[in-house]
């Protein structure tokens, strides 16, 4: 068949787009190549949790399930603030660079794409556009390699030699035909095992093979559940999401420079705002429910709700052991949750102290969850 005649070319989207996005490629739309091996993925049980993965399996065969009628990708990258951490501050967790200045990425970059599409369907009326950001059943890292826009790293993150890792793709799916990009063939991790080597919690079955079911990321967003026993440690002091395998990557090294440039943008994706990254861990112990909704309904937090931030927050309590924390674990301990209950009893059985004991013998008297009386149990090493 055909392409239809249109007024809209390549170079009409690229330098429209351009204003917007800081990379972009575009590609044909066909099957994925990497499609056997995410169904491999999927068998592993990596998906965890993420039951909406294996569910949409088959959808992920070809993009004309985001788009009927699709021929072409626009792959697009979007750099977001790369700041260091934030100065030694007791009772902080860390939080992914991407989440610190408290915007949901999926709402910027949304209204990018709606006007985009709208800008294209206004040339040619009788194209078809619609824009995705990580919630399609599309394979972004495999498209993105294929428009030209870079590797998929030992880490599994999409490494531009020249922006490194640190932005989000999205795509815009048409039914025009355009001019595609070559696709990057090359990889230039080499032999460097860095990122491998620095996750705390061995997430990496082996290069280019992450076990999501095990990555830190995974334990403080997407998991609704307590992470097993061997893996709370590993979490460390982070509440929200993890930069370990971005961070020790050489391609990044050179992307912190950016920083000041960013901030001096209008960029709403660039740089902290409203001092996420400096969340002190026993004031959300003191939210509830409408305080959290207030507070976090628009940022990155939402997602993993309030019983799912105080769970992170419990862990990360438990693994900093300040004593001026107990109270605040405390409180955790009589949550009306029993996820944050469950936490904070483990985080309070790493602590040695009458008041910490007494504390938990208190909540064995009155709990009656079996999950929650299992970490109380532990905690009071019976």
């Amino acid at each position: 068949m055909s392409s239809p005649v249109s007024k809209l070319d390549s170079f009409v989207i690229r330098e429209y787009l351009a204003r917007d996005f800081d990379l972009v490629g575009i590609c044909p739309a066909v099957t994925p190549s990497g499609l056997s091996r995410f169904h491999q993925w999927l068998d592993a049980g990596y998906a965890g949790e993420m039951s909406y993965l294996p569910e949409r399996r088959e959808a992920y065969a070809h993009p004309r399930s985001v788009l009927e009628g699709v021929r072409s990708i626009v792959m697009l990258g979007s750099k977001y603030g790369v700041a260091a951490e934030p100065g030694e501050t007791e009772n902080v967790g860390k939080i992914a660079r991407y989440a610190r200045n408290g915007v949901d990425y999926h709402d910027v970059i949304h209204a990018r794409l709606k006007m985009a599409k709208k800008h294209f369907e206004s040339i040619e009326p009788t194209a078809k556009f619609r824009g995705v950001v990580d919630t399609a059943p599309l394979l972004e890292r495999e498209f993105a390699q294929l428009a030209g826009i870079g590797w998929q790293g030992k880490n599994t993150m999409l490494i531009s030699p020249t922006d490194g890792s640190w932005f989000f793709l999205s795509a815009l799916l048409t039914d025009q035909t355009l001019e595609y990009d070559s696709p990057f063939e090359k990889n230039h991790c080499g032999t460097c095992t860095a990122c491998l080597d620095a996750c705390p919690t061995n997430a990496f079955v082996e290069p280019y093979v992450l076990d999501g079911s095990r990555c830190i990321s995974y334990f403080t967003i997407e998991s609704r559940s307590l992470p097993e026993p061997p893996f709370r440690e590993g979490i460390g002091d982070w509440l929200f999401g993890c930069d370990i395998c971005q961070e020790v990557c050489p391609w990044n090294r050179k992307q912190e420079a950016l920083l000041d440039a960013q901030k001096a943008s209008n960029n709403p994706l660039a740089g902290p705002k409203t001092g996420l990254e400096k969340q002190d861990l026993h004031f959300l112990f003191e939210m509830n429910e409408e305080d959290f909704r207030q507070r976090f309904r628009r940022s990155p937090f939402w997602r993993s709700k309030r019983r799912g931030i105080l769970r992170n927050a419990a862990i990360v309590l438990g693994n900093l052991l300040s004593p001026d924390s107990i109270p605040a674990l405390e409180k955790g301990l009589n949550d009306p949750e029993t996820l944050v209950r469950a936490a904070s009893a483990w985080a309070l059985g790493r602590y040695s102290g009458d008041v910490s004991d007494a504390a938990i013998r208190k909540r064995l008297e009155i709990e009656e969850n079996s999950t929650v009386l299992g970490e109380l149990k532990r905690a009071a090493r019976e």
